[in-house]
């Protein structure tokens, strides 16, 4: 239940208004986390069963490292106003986040069957369901919630989420445009609709959302409809303007979410300096032993999503998506290590017992993402690059896949895209091509000190010559041949990535060379990228 956008408080209603908490809310906003608890718990010495006190201190424990004293707080502020869907809500989502889901569900359930006039029970059903890619299960939910309360806007953003993600792609874009007739200035569902590639987006919109963001001051809402329009030029073909409101999008977007460009350099030093030959050698034979888990790692927009859509389609292989759990995993091994410790050096001070431990825990971790008894499952996180060496200490037998495109089509096609707050990406043409050229260094020096760990795919390969590709993909994975995976566009699995249109077609060279159009702007990536251009 992550994401920028797809919780609408209006949709749920909130508690009465205090001044306290209204003060308390204010200070959040701001992040003094301390001025807020203050001024909660002086609240709850005065109304100890002021729900909605509890529910924004349950926020501050959980956001401080405290999951259980979360719950219960949580917990008491459903038992004492039974109808705050935000309790429920923040419940849910934290239950799906602690690895709960079924607890989340049945709290949903009880929430339907005692609140069997409210639509935001089902609301937060379908929020459950979509965080554990259940998108299926969700979709009947969306259709009742969008016949009962037609005129919710979030509720025909989220149906059209989920048709996406289905491949339900015309249907889609009714929903968003249906949201939009509904909420003109609705930045996020301006970019909903660009979103969904295959759609092209005409003169009318371009108008309709220049004249809408004449009334929108909020920089996220700005940033979508910047991107948006970035979407609808460069589908005209008025490629300056394109990129013009690119570039505004990603410095709004930079903005509100800054990038430490600074932190990835260090990461990559870190590991050449950490991860060497002899590093290696003497903790081979460490590790989870198990060989199921396939990660396809590289930059986003690489043909990511094609090449596990690709293997899905095999009958011995599962493609559970981009999965947070490695970064959570990272991020518990750095904790307990110190604030300051790059995860390589974190990694170095772990015996053998605490690697495989830690394999495991990886893998009991994203079995609930596994949806049937294949064989072999997918992560198709793309910045888990970050975390190859770690991948190869605590599961050696596992197999990773960099999926590599041209250098110029992959971080424009990066700049074009808005990615969610929650994902740490660039937003300059200077950055991204930093971020390239450290994510090129990082492969490099894992090719040295553990050659042939990695496998490498060209995207223009794969495009240019399919079948021999994909033979050698199967090959190198001990797979089989089958023929399904030259049919992957038939596959209709659910796919929660911006490439979930584009992959249900054959394989095809449109938008290779898209980035020729705006070659004009791209001097300041190319002067990053000079030496890896020279070998292209």
């Amino acid at each position: 239940m992550d994401g920028d956008n797809r919780w609408n408080q209006a949709a749920f209603g909130v508690a009465d208004g205090h001044s306290t908490l209204d003060a308390a809310a204010r200070a959040l906003r701001a992040n003094d986390l301390a001025g807020a608890e203050t001024l909660l718990r002086s609240r709850l010495s005065v109304a100890p069963r002021d729900a909605e006190a509890l529910r924004l201190l349950a926020g501050i424990a959980l956001t401080t490292g405290h999951a259980t004293e979360a719950e219960q707080l949580l917990r008491n502020a459903i038992a004492y106003a039974p109808g705050l869907a935000l309790a429920y809500a923040d419940l849910a989502s934290l239950l799906c986040r602690l690895r709960r889901a079924d607890e989340a569900l049945a709290l949903t359930d009880r929430a339907i069957a005692t609140h069997p006039g409210d639509i935001w029970p089902l609301s937060i059903k379908t929020g459950v369901l979509s965080a554990e890619r259940r998108t299926g299960e969700a979709l009947p939910i969306h259709e009742e919630l969008v016949r009962r309360a037609p005129a919710a806007t979030v509720l025909w953003m989220n149906y059209g989420h989920a048709l996406q993600a289905l491949g339900r792609t015309a249907e889609a874009a009714a929903s968003f445009r249906k949201a939009l007739q509904l909420a003109p200035t609705n930045g996020a569902a301006w970019w909903g609709l660009a979103n969904l590639r295959t759609v092209r987006l005409e003169d009318g919109d371009i108008a309709s959302m220049e004249q809408a963001l004449h009334s929108v001051d909020d920089t996220f809402q700005r940033t979508q409809f910047h991107f948006a329009l970035g979407k609808a030029f460069g589908d005209q073909g008025q490629f300056g303007s394109s990129f013009a409101n690119y570039e505004k999008a990603n410095r709004l977007r930079g903005a509100i979410a800054p990038y430490d460009d600074a932190a990835i350099e260090n990461l990559v030093q870190a590991h050449i300096s950490t991860i060497t030959p002899s590093f290696v050698a003497e903790r081979h034979g460490h590790g989870c032993n198990a060989d199921d888990a396939i990660f396809i790692i590289g930059m986003p927009r690489s043909g990511s999503t094609l090449v596990e859509q690709i293997l899905d389609s095999h009958p011995m292989v599962e493609g559970a998506g981009e999965l947070f759990e490695l970064q959570q995993l990272v991020a518990g091994i750095i904790d307990r290590s110190g604030s300051k410790t790059s995860i390589a050096e974190a990694a170095a001070r772990l015996d053998a017992k605490e690697l495989c431990d830690l394999g495991q825990r990886y893998l009991d971790s994203t079995r609930r993402y596994r949806r049937s008894a294949r064989r072999f499952f997918i992560d198709k996180m793309p910045s888990n690059w970050q975390y190859v060496a770690l991948i190869q200490l605590i599961l050696p037998r596992a197999k990773i896949i960099d999926v590599r495109r041209h250098p110029l089509a992959c971080c424009l096609s990066s700049f074009s895209t808005y990615f969610s707050l929650r994902t740490s990406f660039p937003t300059s043409l200077e950055e991204i091509g930093r971020y390239y050229r450290n994510y090129v260094n990082m492969m490099d020096h894992m090719d040295m000190v553990h050659p042939g760990r990695v496998y490498r795919l060209y995207y223009e390969r794969l495009v240019e010559n399919p079948e021999k590709e994909i033979r050698g993909l199967l090959a190198h994975l001990g797979l089989p041949f089958d023929p399904a995976c030259l049919n992957f566009h038939e596959n209709q699995r659910p796919i929660h990535t911006p490439s979930a249109a584009q992959v249900r077609k054959p394989i095809h060279a449109d938008g290779q060379q898209r980035w020729r159009a705006y070659e004009a702007w791209l001097s300041p990536l190319k002067a990053e990228l000079h030496h890896i251009l020279k070998q292209c």
